[in-house]
């Protein structure tokens, strides 16, 4: 192999590693306001954990976050809106890259 090929390896791996950790942060970040959002309606332990589930999980329906926002922000009922659920989840996802790399040290 020549360098070139060296290097154009280490920048493929490190943009799978650095893909693979944004993923991981946003799932944990949407795990983190699922518990969040689970408390402001009351839930606790596992059905807490039940929800956060579900919220993650729809994070998968489209691409980006707004499909999180609106499950959220409708099962809140008027307890958080829109707004106030896209401030938590920038303060969640600094939260959510700093447990994924602390994880990965």
């Amino acid at each position: 192999m020549t360098t070139f090929d060296d290097r154009e390896n280490a920048f493929e791996n490190k943009f799978a590693h650095d893909e693979e950790v944004q993923f991981k942060a946003v799932a944990r970040r949407n795990k983190l306001l699922g518990l969040w959002a689970a408390e402001l309606m009351g839930k606790s332990g596992e059905e807490a954990a039940e929800y956060a589930k579900s919220v993650v999980l729809a994070d998968f329906e489209e691409a980006g976050h707004e499909d999180v926002v609106r499950k959220v922000a409708a099962d809140l009922d008027g307890k958080a809106d829109a707004d106030v659920i896209r401030v938590k989840m920038d303060e969640l996802m600094v939260t959510a890259k700093a447990q994924i790399m602390t994880e990965l040290d």
